[in-house]
Protein backbone atom coordinates (compact mmCIF):
# COMPACT_ATOMS: atom_id res chain seq x y z
CA UNK A 1 0.00 0.00 0.00
CA UNK A 2 1.36 3.43 -0.92
CA UNK A 3 1.76 5.70 2.16
CA UNK A 4 1.63 8.88 0.05
CA UNK A 5 -1.08 9.15 -2.62
CA UNK A 6 -0.08 9.27 -6.26
CA UNK A 7 -3.54 8.93 -7.81
CA UNK A 8 -6.44 11.36 -8.12
CA UNK A 9 -10.18 10.76 -8.34
CA UNK A 10 -11.71 13.61 -10.33
CA UNK A 11 -15.45 13.95 -9.73
CA UNK A 12 -16.95 14.89 -13.10
CA UNK A 13 -20.25 12.98 -13.15
CA UNK A 14 -22.65 15.54 -11.69
CA UNK A 15 -25.73 16.74 -13.54
CA UNK A 16 -25.03 20.41 -12.85
CA UNK A 17 -28.72 21.25 -12.45
CA UNK A 18 -27.98 24.44 -10.49
CA UNK A 19 -26.30 25.81 -13.62
CA UNK A 20 -29.66 25.90 -15.42
CA UNK A 21 -29.44 26.56 -19.16
CA UNK A 22 -25.63 26.42 -19.13
CA UNK A 23 -25.75 22.64 -18.70
CA UNK A 24 -28.65 21.95 -21.06
CA UNK A 25 -26.25 20.82 -23.79
CA UNK A 26 -22.91 20.36 -22.01
CA UNK A 27 -21.72 18.87 -18.72
CA UNK A 28 -20.74 21.25 -15.94
CA UNK A 29 -17.00 20.42 -16.08
CA UNK A 30 -16.93 21.94 -19.58
CA UNK A 31 -18.32 25.32 -18.51
CA UNK A 32 -15.68 27.99 -19.03
CA UNK A 33 -14.34 30.38 -16.41
CA UNK A 34 -11.88 32.99 -17.67
CA UNK A 35 -11.59 31.18 -21.00
CA UNK A 36 -10.73 27.81 -19.49
CA UNK A 37 -13.04 24.91 -18.66
CA UNK A 38 -13.66 23.96 -15.05
CA UNK A 39 -12.16 20.53 -15.61
CA UNK A 40 -8.99 22.12 -16.97
CA UNK A 41 -8.75 24.40 -13.94
CA UNK A 42 -8.86 21.23 -11.81
CA UNK A 43 -6.31 19.46 -13.97
CA UNK A 44 -3.97 22.44 -13.71
CA UNK A 45 -3.78 21.73 -9.98
CA UNK A 46 -3.07 18.05 -10.58
CA UNK A 47 -0.37 18.78 -13.15
CA UNK A 48 1.34 21.33 -10.94
CA UNK A 49 1.27 18.86 -8.03
CA UNK A 50 2.83 16.17 -10.20
CA UNK A 51 -0.02 13.67 -9.99
CA UNK A 52 0.27 11.29 -12.91
CA UNK A 53 -2.60 8.85 -12.48
CA UNK A 54 -6.05 10.42 -12.79
CA UNK A 55 -9.47 8.78 -12.94
CA UNK A 56 -12.56 10.83 -13.86
CA UNK A 57 -16.06 9.49 -13.36
CA UNK A 58 -18.63 10.20 -16.08
CA UNK A 59 -22.42 10.23 -16.21
CA UNK A 60 -24.04 13.23 -17.94
CA UNK A 61 -23.05 13.78 -21.60
CA UNK A 62 -19.94 11.65 -21.03
CA UNK A 63 -18.72 11.63 -24.63
CA UNK A 64 -18.16 15.38 -24.52
CA UNK A 65 -15.78 15.00 -21.60
CA UNK A 66 -14.03 12.02 -23.21
CA UNK A 67 -13.49 14.05 -26.37
CA UNK A 68 -12.31 17.12 -24.48
CA UNK A 69 -9.72 15.08 -22.58
CA UNK A 70 -8.71 12.81 -25.45
CA UNK A 71 -5.22 14.31 -25.50
CA UNK A 72 -4.59 13.30 -21.87
CA UNK A 73 -3.32 9.67 -21.90
CA UNK A 74 -2.85 9.73 -18.12
CA UNK A 75 -6.62 10.03 -17.56
CA UNK A 76 -8.86 6.98 -17.46
CA UNK A 77 -12.62 7.03 -17.08
CA UNK A 78 -14.99 5.35 -14.67
CA UNK A 79 -18.31 4.91 -16.45
CA UNK A 80 -21.42 5.77 -14.43
CA UNK A 81 -23.74 6.32 -17.37
CA UNK A 82 -26.21 3.68 -16.15
CA UNK A 83 -26.60 5.28 -12.71
CA UNK A 84 -24.86 8.15 -10.98
CA UNK A 85 -23.30 6.83 -7.77
CA UNK A 86 -22.56 10.05 -5.81
CA UNK A 87 -19.11 10.65 -4.37
CA UNK A 88 -18.82 7.55 -2.19
CA UNK A 89 -20.24 5.10 -4.69
CA UNK A 90 -18.26 6.74 -7.47
CA UNK A 91 -14.99 6.43 -5.59
CA UNK A 92 -15.68 2.79 -4.75
CA UNK A 93 -16.35 1.92 -8.41
CA UNK A 94 -13.15 3.68 -9.50
CA UNK A 95 -10.82 1.97 -7.00
CA UNK A 96 -9.64 -0.76 -9.40
CA UNK A 97 -8.38 2.02 -11.66
CA UNK A 98 -6.89 4.10 -8.85
CA UNK A 99 -4.98 1.30 -7.12
CA UNK A 100 -4.63 0.55 -3.44
CA UNK A 101 -4.01 2.95 -0.60
CA UNK A 102 -4.91 6.60 -0.04
CA UNK A 103 -5.97 8.76 -2.98
CA UNK A 104 -6.60 12.41 -3.71
CA UNK A 105 -10.15 13.38 -4.64
CA UNK A 106 -11.06 16.66 -6.29
CA UNK A 107 -14.31 18.26 -7.36
CA UNK A 108 -14.47 20.04 -10.71
CA UNK A 109 -16.67 22.99 -9.73
CA UNK A 110 -14.20 25.42 -8.18
CA UNK A 111 -11.31 27.72 -9.09
CA UNK A 112 -8.30 28.45 -6.95
CA UNK A 113 -5.56 31.00 -6.38
CA UNK A 114 -2.54 30.93 -4.11
CA UNK A 115 -0.77 27.77 -3.01
CA UNK A 116 -1.51 24.47 -4.74
CA UNK A 117 -4.17 22.78 -2.64
CA UNK A 118 -3.16 19.24 -3.59
CA UNK A 119 0.46 19.93 -2.64
CA UNK A 120 -0.76 21.39 0.66
CA UNK A 121 -2.67 18.19 1.37
CA UNK A 122 0.35 16.05 0.53
CA UNK A 123 2.60 18.03 2.86
CA UNK A 124 0.15 17.66 5.78
CA UNK A 125 -0.81 14.02 5.21
CA UNK A 126 -0.13 11.70 8.18
CA UNK A 127 -1.54 8.23 7.47
CA UNK A 128 -0.80 7.07 11.01
CA UNK A 129 -3.15 9.68 12.50
CA UNK A 130 -5.69 10.35 9.74
CA UNK A 131 -8.02 8.33 7.56
CA UNK A 132 -8.91 11.47 5.61
CA UNK A 133 -7.47 14.97 5.34
CA UNK A 134 -9.82 17.65 3.99
CA UNK A 135 -8.72 20.97 2.52
CA UNK A 136 -10.73 23.81 4.06
CA UNK A 137 -11.13 27.56 3.68
CA UNK A 138 -12.46 29.98 6.31
CA UNK A 139 -16.15 30.64 5.76
CA UNK A 140 -15.45 34.37 5.30
CA UNK A 141 -13.07 33.57 2.41
CA UNK A 142 -15.32 31.06 0.62
CA UNK A 143 -16.27 33.05 -2.48
CA UNK A 144 -19.51 31.94 -4.08
CA UNK A 145 -20.48 29.68 -1.19
CA UNK A 146 -24.00 30.03 0.18
CA UNK A 147 -24.91 29.08 3.73
CA UNK A 148 -22.92 28.18 6.80
CA UNK A 149 -19.60 26.42 6.90
CA UNK A 150 -19.09 22.67 7.15
CA UNK A 151 -16.45 22.06 9.82
CA UNK A 152 -14.52 23.44 12.77
CA UNK A 153 -10.84 22.59 13.28
CA UNK A 154 -8.77 22.38 16.47
CA UNK A 155 -5.08 23.08 17.00
CA UNK A 156 -4.11 19.50 16.21
CA UNK A 157 -5.89 19.66 12.86
CA UNK A 158 -8.68 17.32 13.92
CA UNK A 159 -12.06 18.48 12.61
CA UNK A 160 -15.70 18.14 13.55
CA UNK A 161 -18.96 19.29 12.00
CA UNK A 162 -19.25 23.04 12.45
CA UNK A 163 -19.61 26.44 10.80
CA UNK A 164 -16.23 28.18 10.62
CA UNK A 165 -14.66 26.39 7.63
CA UNK A 166 -15.93 25.28 4.23
CA UNK A 167 -14.82 22.08 2.50
CA UNK A 168 -13.17 22.98 -0.81
CA UNK A 169 -13.80 19.69 -2.58
CA UNK A 170 -10.18 18.52 -2.27
CA UNK A 171 -8.95 15.83 0.09
CA UNK A 172 -6.78 12.80 0.67
CA UNK A 173 -8.75 9.77 1.81
CA UNK A 174 -7.88 6.19 2.67
CA UNK A 175 -10.80 4.25 1.21
CA UNK A 176 -10.26 1.18 3.36
CA UNK A 177 -13.62 -0.04 4.60
CA UNK A 178 -15.54 1.57 1.74
CA UNK A 179 -16.56 -1.88 0.56
CA UNK A 180 -18.52 -2.42 3.76
CA UNK A 181 -21.02 0.34 2.94
CA UNK A 182 -24.17 -1.56 1.94
CA UNK A 183 -25.72 1.06 -0.34
CA UNK A 184 -24.57 1.27 -3.98
CA UNK A 185 -25.20 5.03 -4.06
CA UNK A 186 -23.84 7.07 -1.16
CA UNK A 187 -21.95 10.21 -0.22
CA UNK A 188 -18.44 10.32 1.19
CA UNK A 189 -20.11 11.83 4.25
CA UNK A 190 -20.86 8.22 5.25
CA UNK A 191 -17.12 7.53 5.54
CA UNK A 192 -16.40 10.90 7.12
CA UNK A 193 -18.94 10.23 9.88
CA UNK A 194 -17.20 6.96 10.70
CA UNK A 195 -13.84 8.72 10.76
CA UNK A 196 -15.26 11.46 12.98
CA UNK A 197 -16.38 8.86 15.48
CA UNK A 198 -12.89 7.34 15.44
CA UNK A 199 -11.12 10.72 15.77
CA UNK A 200 -9.39 10.19 12.41
CA UNK A 201 -10.86 13.01 10.32
CA UNK A 202 -8.42 15.91 9.89
CA UNK A 203 -8.24 19.15 7.97
CA UNK A 204 -5.75 21.75 6.77
CA UNK A 205 -6.37 25.28 5.54
CA UNK A 206 -5.84 26.47 1.97
CA UNK A 207 -3.61 29.53 1.71
CA UNK A 208 -5.15 31.47 -1.12
CA UNK A 209 -8.44 32.19 -2.82
CA UNK A 210 -11.21 29.71 -3.62
CA UNK A 211 -14.54 30.09 -5.39
CA UNK A 212 -17.39 27.61 -5.52
CA UNK A 213 -18.63 27.66 -9.14
CA UNK A 214 -21.93 25.90 -8.60
CA UNK A 215 -24.30 28.51 -10.03
CA UNK A 216 -24.21 30.87 -13.02
CA UNK A 217 -23.83 33.96 -10.82
CA UNK A 218 -20.62 32.51 -9.37
CA UNK A 219 -18.84 32.61 -12.73
CA UNK A 220 -18.11 36.39 -12.64
CA UNK A 221 -17.05 36.02 -9.00
CA UNK A 222 -14.59 33.32 -10.00
CA UNK A 223 -13.27 35.37 -12.89
CA UNK A 224 -12.76 38.39 -10.64
CA UNK A 225 -10.88 36.19 -8.16
CA UNK A 226 -8.57 34.91 -10.88
CA UNK A 227 -8.07 38.40 -12.34
CA UNK A 228 -7.18 39.77 -8.93
CA UNK A 229 -4.57 37.09 -8.44
CA UNK A 230 -3.02 37.85 -11.82
CA UNK A 231 -2.93 41.57 -11.09
CA UNK A 232 -1.07 41.19 -7.80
Amino acid sequence: MRPVPDALMLFAAGLGTRMGALTATRPKPLIEVAGRTLVNHALDLADEAGIGRIVANLHYLPEQIRAHLSDRPNITFSDETDAILETGGGLRKALPLLGTGPVFTLNTDAVWTGSNGLSTLRSHWDPDAASALLLLVPRADATGHIGAGDFDIDRSGRIKRGRDYVYTGAQIINPGGIGAVPDPVFSLNVLWDRMLAEGRLFGCVHRGGWCDVGRPDAIPLAEALLAGAVDV
